[in-house]
């Protein structure tokens, strides 16, 4: 009896064996070939071509060859995604015995996706599911597809981010894995996303989203929380590489469109910070947090707080941009009240701002309330610029003066005020309206440039200070300078009155910031 059972058990295991063996022959899997392309077209709203179809019983699925999405016309002749493959889940059920094909899950591998970002804003992706619904008629709107996918899966991926037209090097993203659970056109759904960026760089992006935006598909609400780490922007092309501009950034950040308004906070740490072509890396890490938001349709946005720390002390950035084809359009404004000198030193290289050498800043304060405005990549810098009761240790400004050359101050130069008017561009930064306060020597007015390779060119009017034991022989010094010289011009004039330095001594500012060439021009003071 018992053999008897084993026979049985045996001969229906064969025959399902067999039954597994035998639907694929009977299932010719390619015959469904039109009716996935139609399917798959009709919901995305671009035409889908597979290649050869089979058929996998053991998985529950249909597996493409060459397949290929188009582009929207508007952006690229070219598809917009190409794959090795495509796993279609299918109910197994439905397709033996009706001939129906009811999909539950897609699973690309290794595509290879172009993103198009227009100057209109739009990107080539907006348009897709827009036309999948139904052509609307007399007696309704036109209906969003009731298509849902219980899993869409992406793996090892490629993306290439470009703009029309053209505007430097695209980005490319590699390894781009994307999960997306219950994918509906109706509801919201859940998504995981990461990539590898040029540079070594990362991205991890994960959250929800839908249900999807008919119009515009790059308006479909979301909310996710993004984990961008060392990003190269310069590496990735998003900021060309002869505009100084460099940076390595860790982001993390919380970010939600409602479909009409982006909004995002976060926090940015920005290694071997620079922003100017003559400026050199920050040596330490700069802090940042940041909330902006942006309206979609206009590509407009603000920008609530960007507070950039560094020390105990932050400087604080508030304004509007928007974005371009080119770079983002900024109109901000940057503010530093009465800043400790101190804990802002070490930010002044990534600036731009370099000091003579073996020289440093201590002490003191620093005032400044600049607009940042136009092309990211190459902004203007203006405003006026104030610093307090500092000293530019181990520079002595006194024995520098080519032509004044009579004393040392010792221990650098004192600064008990310094104002100036700042107007900088990637070409040239011009520094107006001087008005120093130097109690070792004097007063100084005037304005000069600063170029981009660090070449100084500025003419001031110094007044020596007497009220002082150096500013006192200085004064004694130069005025006797001028008898002499004058004499020996002018025979016959009379001698130069004791306050022949309160008329002020031309002074020129050549050379470079790491080592000015300071001189006066004492003759200049006869005529």
């Amino acid at each position: 009896m018992q053999k008897r059972w084993v026979r049985i058990a045996i001969a229906a295991a064969a025959v399902v064996v067999l039954v597994l063996v035998l639907i694929p022959l009977f299932v010719r899997a390619d015959a469904f070939r039109p009716t996935v392309e139609n399917e798959l077209s009709q919901s995305l709203g671009r035409r889908v071509s597979l290649g050869h179809l089979g058929f996998s019983l053991l998985r529950g699925s249909l597996v493409a060859r060459d397949v290929a999405v188009a582009d929207d016309p508007a952006f690229s002749a070219s598809p917009f995604l190409t794959a090795k493959s495509l796993r279609i889940g299918v109910e197994v059920g439905p397709l033996v015995f009706h001939r129906q094909v009811r999909i539950t899950k897609l699973v690309v591998d290794s595509p290879s996706i172009q993103l198009i970002h227009a100057g209109s804003g739009r990107w080539n992706f907006s348009s897709l599911g827009g036309a999948s619904a139904s052509t609307p008629s007399a007696q309704g709107p036109a209906q969003v597809p009731d298509l849902t996918v219980a899993q869409l899966t992406i793996s090892d991926g490629s993306a290439t981010v470009s703009s029309m037209p053209a505007a430097g090097n695209p980005l490319v993203a590699s390894a781009v894995d994307l999960s997306v659970q219950n994918l509906s056109f109706r509801g919201s759904f859940p998504f995981q996303l990461s990539a590898k960026l040029p540079g070594s760089g990362s991205l991890s992006l994960s959250g929800s989203a839908g249900p999807l935006n008919q119009q515009n598909a790059a308006d479909t609400p979301f909310r996710a929380t993004l984990a961008l780490k060392h990003f190269d922007p310069v590496a990735a092309g998003v900021v060309p590489p002869n505009q100084g501009i460099a940076m390595i950034l860790d982001i993390d950040a919380q970010t939600a469109s409602d479909g009409t308004t982006l909004t995002s906070s976060g926090k940015i740490q920005a290694d071997h910070l620079q922003l100017a072509r003559a400026g050199s890396p920050a040596p330490h890490p700069v802090l940042i947090d940041y909330s902006i938001s942006g309206v979609l349709a206009t590509e407009t946005g603000s920008v609530s707080d960007l507070a950039v720390h560094t020390g105990s002390v932050a400087v604080h950035i508030t304004g509007n941009y928007r974005l371009a084809p080119q770079a983002a359009v900024l109109d901000l404004h940057l503010a530093a009240p009465n800043l400790p000198v101190d804990q802002l030193e070490e930010l002044l290289p990534a600036v731009g701002v370099i000091l003579p050498t073996g020289s440093r800043l201590r002490g003191g304060a620093l005032t400044a309330n600049l607009a940042v405005t136009g092309p990211a990549t190459a902004a203007t810098i203006a405003g006026p610029v104030e610093i307090d009761n500092t000293t530019l240790a181990g520079f002595d400004l006194g024995s520098k003066i080519d032509g004044l050359k009579l004393f040392k101050s010792g221990g650098g130069t004192e600064i008990q005020l310094l104002r100036a008017t700042l107007n900088a561009t990637p070409q040239i930064t011009q520094i107006s309206n001087i008005d120093a306060n130097l109690p070792q020597l004097g007063t100084a007015t005037g304005s000069g440039t600063v170029t981009p390779a660090g070449a100084l060119d500025f003419k001031l009017t110094a007044t020596v200070a007497s009220l002082n034991a150096a500013g006192a022989a200085t004064s004694k010094a130069v005025n006797a300078a001028t008898s002499y010289v004058g004499g020996f011009l002018h025979r016959n004039a009379a001698p130069a009155a004791a306050t022949t330095t309160n008329r002020g001594i031309p002074i020129t500012i050549t050379g470079t910031t790491q080592k000015p060439s300071i001189h006066a021009n004492v003759l200049s003071m006869l005529k």
